[in-house]
Formats: structure tokens, C-alpha cells, sequence
């Protein structure tokens, strides 16, 4: 019923781009789904924030991606996006999608998406 999809993660050399895409869908009559942001977990480690929206026009970056990432939101709201540049090995991971699902009532809780893999190469 909810689902959190991402793609655009591939194979990428040292200094390439990637454009990561997030789209939620499941909205109903009791709750919502909005994507909010990415999160990134290599192998063997934490997850960790990318890029987040704090609000509808503002938000906060990871200080290893800030300069070199852009999160982004459709007009539709259920469509997030971000454009990574200048890659670097250590931005290999797993990239998950983070959406809110907002019941009614206004209590909400976090849903993540299967992950999408970016491999940097040199």
C-alpha cells in the first residue's frame, strides 16, 4: 500500500554525476506520504544523512556532500530528487529514500525505500 521507490544509482568515475530520484505513493483517506530526504549507508557502517528538506524552501546537507549535492522537490510533492556532482569514492553507498507518512490526527512516522547503489570508480 506504501511504497518509497528510488533509482539512479549506478556506476560512476571519480568526478561524475548522478541524479537520484525518490517517488511515494499510498496516500488515502487516513494518512499521507511525503519524501523528505536521503540517507546513504556503505558497507559496514551507520547510516548517515545526505540531504534533507527542513522546510518546503529550505534544507540541510551532510558538510562531506555541501557544495557538490542538491536536494530537490517536484511539484507534485511525492517526487524527490538529488543531483550529486563531482563524485568521490567515498560517496559509494547504498542511497535510502526517507518519507514521513502522516496519519491522520497529525502523528507520522519514517518510511524507507529499498535503496539505490551509487558505486564511485576511479
Amino acid at each position: 500500500q506504501v511504497q518509497v521507490v528510488e533509482s539512479g544509482g549506478g556506476l560512476v568515475q571519480v568526478g561524475g554525476s548522478l541524479r537520484l530520484s525518490c517517488v511515494t505513493s499510498g496516500s488515502g483517506s487516513i494518512f499521507s506520504i511525503l519524501p523528505m530526504g536521503w540517507y546513504r549507508q556503505a558497507p559496514g557502517s551507520q547510516r548517515e544523512l545526505v540531504a534533507r528538506f527542513t522546510s518546503d524552501t529550505t534544507a540541510d546537507y551532510a558538510l562531506s556532500v555541501k557544495d557538490r549535492c542538491s536536494i530537490s522537490r517536484d511539484n507534485d510533492m511525492n517526487t524527490i530528487h538529488l543531483q550529486m556532482n563531482s563524485l568521490q569514492p567515498e560517496d559509494t553507498a547504498e542511497y535510502y529514500c526517507n518519507a514521513h507518512r502522516i496519519l491522520l490526527g497529525g502523528k507520522w512516522d519514517d518510511v524507507w525505500g529499498q535503496g539505490t547503489q551509487v558505486i564511485v570508480s576511479p
